[in-house]
């Protein structure tokens, strides 16, 4: 059986939290669960990286060169399910690129980002976001993406729920989150940067992304690698293990854990797709 254990936040405040496994559920989760009031102060730090289109440093110019080379793979993946295109509605949109993307190639976007910061950027692009998911009523949509956002939602299930109502009959659920059986993860233990705590709430495997879903009728079609995603993790987590970036380390690691992933399918970060049941 799998240990409870402690993990720091080594983004913002430096507190410990721990993470409670659910044999059950075959994941964990962050304790002491912040209250909803309090959790937007652990997002207020220049270097959350997903609510910038900063390039004040190599770290930042890597990772938004590589988060333009992805948004061209993720509407690819869209269009698979979907060849006549559709709704689509991205949760967690940030700071809008994919949105914007998707817009220029005949897509009909909508957005939903809390942060005020984000949403001022996605505001430029000509994207008009809304803040909550409540704005949406009842509209539905045929694809609904959540790009490292499932984790961070204060009401689990009741946001995997929500996904179901809003969705169109053949319409299509893309998840992305990290995963804790990858390699990366065990090597770099309480100091692997996809924890996140206490922003990230949970922390998933497959087994746990496919007993959820079926909780609501939604089944799980395919999963997939996102590759870069054991690079920039392994870059963070040497930062947070030695208090510097060390590149030579975290390129090894990150070739190691997709190495390995290939063998078992364990990636550092996958996309889960899932659809009507």
């Amino acid at each position: 059986m799998k240990k409870d254990f402690k993990v720091k936040d080594h983004s913002v405040t430096g507190e410990e939290f721990v993470l409670t496994y659910d044999e059950k559920l075959h994941m964990y989760y962050t304790m002491p669960k912040p209250t909803l009031g309090s959790l937007p102060s652990y997002y207020e730090s220049d270097d959350y990286i997903s609510h910038t289109d900063g390039k004040r440093s190599l770290f930042e110019i890597a990772y938004q060169t590589v988060k333009g080379i992805t948004l061209s793979r993720k509407r690819k993946l869209l269009k698979k399910y979907h060849p006549s295109l559709g709704r689509v509605l991205d949760i967690g949109a940030g700071t809008g690129d994919f949105l914007e993307h998707l817009s220029k190639h005949n897509w009909y976007t909508s957005g939903i980002e809390p942060s005020i910061k984000a949403k001022s950027l996605a505001q430029k692009k000509g994207l008009n976001l809304k803040s909550t998911i409540e704005e949406v009523g009842e509209e539905q949509f045929d694809v609904i993406t959540m790009w490292h956002v499932l984790e961070h939602v204060y009401d689990l299930q009741g946001q995997i729920d929500w996904l179901k109502t809003h969705l169109t009959t053949n319409g299509t659920v893309f998840i992305a989150v990290p995963n804790f059986e990858s390699y990366d993860a065990s090597h770099y233990k309480e100091f692997w940067a996809a924890y996140d705590v206490p922003r990230h709430l949970y922390h998933f495997s497959e087994q746990s992304i496919k007993m959820l879903f079926e909780l609501s009728d939604l089944k799980l079609v395919e999963v997939l690698p996102m590759k870069f995603d054991a690079f920039y993790v392994s870059l963070l987590s040497e930062k947070y293990t030695s208090g510097k970036m060390n590149y030579f380390k975290a390129l090894t690691t990150g070739l190691r854990s997709n190495k390995r992933a290939k063998a078992n399918g364990g990636y550092s970060s996958q996309i889960y797709v899932l659809k009507h049941a």
